[in-house]
């Protein structure tokens, strides 16, 4: 084999503008999904790691640091702590499940979204808690709110898939209540009002409203005099104009 790709990277040309992605079955049958980039194609591996690797025998590295911790000693005076290169390694590997699930989001399998954004979010978790550097918390805290957004987006996504719109806006409340009480753990005030998360689930969460039954009227004014009692008066006002949209 003289290793040359120009035949395959002729088959499928590459779009500008647009994300081509497509699923196809390797020589031993398994699913593969690849993404086709200016310079060439990129293929992930559908489970376990995306590159196919198995660090330390484990299907990620993520696994590997959760399975150290879980058979340590809880008495010891030296629990175990990920350096800074642990962590870096972590976020290499953070980014190819990042890629592949950007890239199942194309192909609207929901399911593959939500199984590695939750991974993802498990890595941010382990390096809030165990990180030997700050700065390697704060790196990796940058990326929850964006990784709580697309998780929403594909739950809403599988929801309304399933005719159910009421779980999808569930899902996206959900959601925003998160990021709510992350911008007020990190002491930024204003980070909620000025979140592009945010600004994207709201659309979202109006853009499903026209869908809801009209017989969850009730709901929303009981959810509305909920809001005016707490004083809660940016959802009073979202809950004000769904209100209108289900009366048009």
């Amino acid at each position: 084999m003289n290793g040359d790709l120009s035949d395959l990277l002729r088959e499928w040309p590459y779009e500008p503008g647009r994300l081509n992605v497509r699923l196809i079955q390797g020589k031993d049958g398994r699913p593969c999904v690849q993404v086709r980039l200016d310079l060439g194609i990129v293929q992930m591996e559908c489970e376990g790691r995306p590159d196919g690797e198995q660090p330390h025998g484990f299907r990620s590295l993520l696994e590997y640091f959760e399975s150290e911790i879980d058979e340590a000693d809880p008495n010891d005076d030296q629990p175990v702590r990920l350096s800074v290169e642990d962590c870096r390694q972590l976020h290499e590997e953070s980014m190819q499940y990042h890629h592949r699930y950007i890239a199942f989001l194309v192909l609207e399998n929901f399911d593959a979204v939500v199984r590695d954004t939750t991974r993802n979010l498990r890595v941010i978790d382990l390096i809030s808690e165990r990180a030997e550097s700050d700065s390697d918390r704060e790196r990796f805290e940058r990326f929850r709110p964006y990784l709580t957004m697309m998780r929403a987006r594909a739950l809403a996504g599988q929801a309304m898939r399933d005719e159910e719109p009421k779980a999808a806006m569930l899902a996206i409340d959900d959601a925003l209540e998160s990021l709510r009480q992350y911008f007020v753990k990190q002491g930024e005030s204003t980070g909620f009002e000025s979140s592009s998360e945010v600004e994207a689930l709201q659309s979202i969460r109006q853009s499903l409203v026209p869908q809801l039954p009209v017989s969850q009227r009730s709901e929303l004014v009981k959810r509305l005099a909920d809001a005016v009692e707490r004083e809660n008066y940016e959802l009073a006002a979202i809950l004000q104009k769904e209100l209108g949209m289900l009366k048009r």
